[in-house]
């Protein structure tokens, strides 16, 4: 536990606060996308929002797992997790603030859209805590099956080797957020089938790779440039 600590601590010093600053704000911002589902046209299939953030969290932490391991980086989730819960509560305070937002000025359904409006900021309880519960096992899923495949591969150098970790466990990892949500909140409280919760897992994840796949040239050469920064402080 010392250590690992101490590699959680080494890793806020010489990251790029940049970096993590994205991983924080990706976590809170998918979390609050995920509110809005998208239209896909097909009854079997569900997605929602979240998409188009979630992909970020995990390329970020496979920099992060990939430079300082699995427990540093599962450490961090944990940190992330707090303060979107803590974000969560600022939204929740807004949205009991009397006043108006400045979208619901349309004549006739002010009152209606200014409460939906606050709803969609508030939150509610199960969509936080099955958010919270998806984002920690998958984040665990992910940096450990990213170490993992590492070791096996004997080497972190290259590109190569740091896609094939990368894309493996955030397809993984993205598949069991995707579940773990979609079993917890979307099939108890919204009436999902399994069958959906299990396409919307399958195609989110899917997406999400895509988009890992088309940003993870960048997320190597940061990787590349923290490894270099540890080199030259060790």
């Amino acid at each position: 536990m010392k250590k690992t600590v101490s590699d959680f601590r080494e890793m806020l010093k010489t990251v790029p606060p940049l970096l993590l600053t994205l991983t924080v704000l990706s976590v809170v911002g998918m979390n609050l996308l995920a509110n809005k589902s998208i239209n896909t046209g097909l009854d079997w299939l569900a997605l929602d929002c979240g998409i188009i953030l979630s992909w970020l969290t995990f390329l970020t932490l496979d920099i992060l797992t990939h430079c300082y391991g699995p427990r540093a980086a599962t450490l961090f989730s944990v940190f992330a997790l707090i303060i979107n819960l803590f974000m969560a509560g600022i939204f929740f305070l807004a949205s009991r603030i009397p006043g108006v937002w400045g979208e619901s000025f349309v004549e006739g359904s002010e009152d209606v859209i200014n409460a939906a409006l606050d709803n969609t900021f508030a939150g509610t309880w199960f969509i936080i805590l099955g958010s919270s519960v998806a984002f920690i096992v998958s984040a665990f899923v992910n940096n450990f099956l990213n170490y993992g495949i590492g070791k096996l591969l004997k080497s972190r150098e290259g590109f190569g080797r740091f896609a094939l970790r990368s894309y493996v466990s955030t397809f993984i990892g993205q598949f069991v957020d995707n579940l773990v949500f979609a079993m917890l909140v979307s099939r108890i409280f919204f009436g999902w089938t399994t069958l959906q919760c299990f396409t919307c897992a399958a195609t989110g994840a899917v997406c999400e790779l895509l988009f890992e796949v088309v940003f993870s040239p960048v997320g190597y050469r940061i990787a590349k440039r923290i490894r270099t920064r540890q080199e030259v402080i060790a």
